[in-house]
């Protein structure tokens, strides 16, 4: 799958993991598929934003959903990492956390078939963020092992194959979602409190799944110097953006690549704001992010594997293009927004540029750090983009005050600057 001749090469994992690597790099593969198949089912920038305003939830727990999510997953991972240290194999943080994602949805099936208003609005976010804490567990332990386990020229293809068929399989359910009640001549799905549930309990079973795989990658003990008290370490930490220029400006980087994400909801809101077209809508949105997924992750990963600096500055270049080309067609014609195929094309296009944003950025971070500090590497730059990430209900504010547009405008800006940002760092393929 990595299209090696030699599937025993090593670079940067120890020794006694090179003959494990085709068994690590499979496993690792199938548990991430699952897992960003359930993402893209069950994504708050558009699944659970349109499920909130199908069932009648107020606005104001839609809005809280972006910031959640990515935030408290982000969080915590600094404390995280340092308690983690401790333990010289990781993955089972991982099994736990995927468990602890899986069980969170197993409820929200629950709260979406007996809760309505604000109930289930509270009942969601309150899951939710359960949901991105255990998120956070992962997303430290994913990145320790992946470095422990797969040589340095083949993780960003991990990634790219992972989002390329995790990108089939949702293409294929919204295929289904829009073509199966169309031929039994009734509307695409899309507002059903059952059809929710049903969404979500699958999603629930893909991350126990995923935990089950993942238990069986062969892990090789990691270094446990710096656990300690995880307070002590976790402020020790934040000491290295001060210490290390790299890391300092891949920070920088990253925060300003948080526009491509913000883009989607808003974009989303924009599309919804001009549609008249239901489940056709939300499937035909679906659609577009999984083919996203399907067509974009191969070519992002393997750029990122020679070059993932110059993918996170494409993907940026990417994504403040669309962000200006939604604006010009706001100005000129405003309902050209909500006609569903030049709706699924801006959304596939922001979706193309999120995941070379993400891709880009975890392949570098995991190629400039070292087995020793990797962990911590992950934790200070996910805490940092955590509290940025909380910041953005500030774009709220604007788009109540000024409007959706004006919103669009400002992440244009940050996205110009993380161009010229992403450009400038030092390559580490």
């Amino acid at each position: 799958m990595a299209e090696d001749e030699d599937a025993r090469v090593c670079r940067d994992i120890p020794e006694e993991a090179c003959n494990d690597q085709p068994l690590a790099f499979t496993l690792q593969l199938l548990s991430q598929i699952l897992t960003k198949i359930g993402d893209a089912l069950t994504s708050s920038r558009l699944v659970l934003a349109w499920m909130l305003s199908s069932l009648g939830a107020p606005a104001v727990y839609i809005a809280m959903l972006v910031p959640l999510r990515e935030s408290l997953s982000l969080l915590p991972q600094l404390f995280v990492a340092q308690a983690m240290r401790v333990h010289p194999l990781r993955k089972f943080f991982w099994v736990g956390g995927s468990i602890g994602q899986g069980l969170c949805l197993a409820l929200m099936v629950v709260a979406v078939l007996t809760l309505q208003g604000n109930a289930l609005g509270l009942a969601v976010i309150g899951l939710l963020a359960l949901f991105s804490l255990s998120r956070g567990v992962c997303s430290v332990a994913a990145k320790d092992v992946l470095g422990k386990t797969v040589s340095k020229s083949r993780r960003g293809r991990l990634g790219g194959l992972a989002a390329s068929a995790s990108g089939a399989i949702t293409l294929a359910v919204a295929g289904a979602l829009l073509l199966v009640p169309l031929l039994a001549g009734g509307e695409p799905a899309g507002g059903n409190r059952w059809f929710f549930a049903a969404l979500l309990a699958g999603c629930a079973v893909l991350w126990m799944l995923a935990a089950a795989v993942y238990a069986g990658v062969p892990e090789v003990a990691g270094a446990t110097e710096g656990g300690g008290n995880a307070f002590t370490e976790a402020i020790r930490s934040v000491g290295l953006l001060r210490s290390d220029a790299d890391l300092r400006h891949f920070v920088i980087a990253r925060a300003l690549l948080v526009s491509t994400a913000f883009a989607i909801p808003y974009l989303v809101v924009m599309i919804q704001q001009n549609s008249r077209e239901g489940g056709l809508g939300f499937a035909a949105l679906l659609l577009a992010e999984g083919l996203a997924g399907l067509l974009s992750g191969h070519l992002w990963g393997r750029w990122s594997d020679s070059a993932s600096e110059k993918v996170m500055a494409a993907a940026a270049g990417l994504s403040l293009v669309l962000m200006l080309a939604t604006l010009m067609l706001n100005a000129v014609h405003a309902p050209w927004l909500g006609y569903p195929p030049l709706a699924g094309l801006l959304l596939f296009v922001a979706a193309v540029a999120h995941q070379g944003a993400r891709i880009g950025r975890k392949t570098y971070l995991v190629d400039m750090a070292g087995s020793d500090n990797r962990a911590s590497y992950t934790a200070v730059s996910n805490t940092v983009i955590g509290l940025l990430l909380l910041s953005g209900g500030l774009l709220g504010w604007v788009d109540a005050t000024w409007g959706t547009a004006m919103v669009l405008l400002l992440l244009s800006l940050l996205a110009a600057a993380a161009v010229a940002s992403a450009w400038r760092l030092r390559p580490v393929n």
